[in-house]
């Protein structure tokens, strides 16, 4: 059965990778209907079919019931736009929004704002954010709606959503005991552990995270080791499960420079500026995985 929560329904803005686990875990494990946003309609019906592909895998694999599996696809629906166009997608019963689109400050305070706008309380406007300032997203969410700021919070789940088991929750300075409490529940219902960070830099996980993969990029800029020599340093002499580089690739590199800008901009730390060698690659368009190129090089997605 799914963990007591007081979320009936959610939306989840952004398709990307991160975006459709929150979906996925939402309606699979919440068991709470759940509306997908994206602007870009090849984004959005590409993420429902890889959403179906998910269950249907862990139906083949004996993971997962069918019935489960199909209660979970007709727990969620694709809606094209980010949600705030006329605010009729969002205004019928949600009482949930968390955010996945990019990493970068201005654009993610435009929405909350917007949001503020259309939910009223005790709607959780929640973020996915990992770096940038939750007081920050609050303040954009008051100029919205007087009272709003106190229902923003950082649920910030981990990729690949479906299996890591982890949610940090990032309260603003604005946030809401209730707020807090609910988001909390909300992880749990996930099935995540539920872990929780003051609203500063990178909060537990980036803050230590990132240095790692932007020093492990200056090894290799220095000429010091490979790739794969500084990935299996970690895998086998430090226990870690993929290296910083293979990691790197997996998150994004144009994700990982975006949250280093955010620390080397917040704290004004030299040792946050970001490699030379991270911005040139996502200068390039290596950023990964998902491109099929950046530290290694993948099959490219369909």
């Amino acid at each position: 059965m799914a963990a007591a929560h007081s979320i009936k329904k959610a939306a989840v803005i952004g398709a990307g990778q991160m975006g459709l686990g929150i979906a996925y875990v939402t309606a699979l494990h919440a068991r709470i209907p759940v509306t997908l946003h994206d602007p870009s309609s090849s984004v959005l019906s590409a993420s429902l079919k890889r959403f179906d592909g998910w269950l249907d895998k862990d139906v083949s694999k004996g993971r997962l019931s069918k019935e489960d599996a199909e209660a979970a696809k007709d727990r969620v629906k694709g809606v094209k736009g980010d949600g705030t166009e006329g605010g009729e997608a969002l205004k019928d019963d949600t009482d949930l929004v968390i955010e996945a689109i990019p990493e970068i400050p201005d654009l993610k305070a435009g929405l909350f704002k917007r949001l503020a706008g259309i939910l009223p309380a005790p709607a959780i406007l929640g973020s996915n954010t990992s770096s940038i300032s939750l007081t920050r997203l609050a303040r954009a969410a008051e100029t919205g709606a007087v009272g709003a700021s106190e229902r923003v919070v950082g649920i910030h789940f981990f990729n690949p959503v479906p299996v890591m088991k982890l949610v940090e929750i990032i309260p603003a300075l604005q946030t809401s005991a209730e707020t807090i409490e609910r988001a909390k529940a909300f992880g749990v219902a996930c099935k995540k552990e539920v872990v929780t960070s003051k609203d500063s830099p990178g909060f537990i996980a980036n803050a230590i995270l990132m240095p790692m993969i932007n020093e492990a990029t200056m090894v290799l800029e220095k000429g010091t080791a490979t790739p794969e020599h500084i990935d299996t340093t970690f895998r086998l002499g430090m226990g870690h499960p993929m290296g910083p580089l293979r990691l790197a690739d997996l998150i994004g590199l144009d994700t990982c420079l975006s949250i280093q800008r955010v620390l080397h901009n917040e704290t004004g730390d030299s040792k946050y500026r970001p490699s030379g060698l991270l911005v040139r690659m996502v200068d390039a368009g290596w950023v990964g995985e998902k491109v099929g190129k950046g530290f290694y090089e993948y099959p490219k997605k369909a």
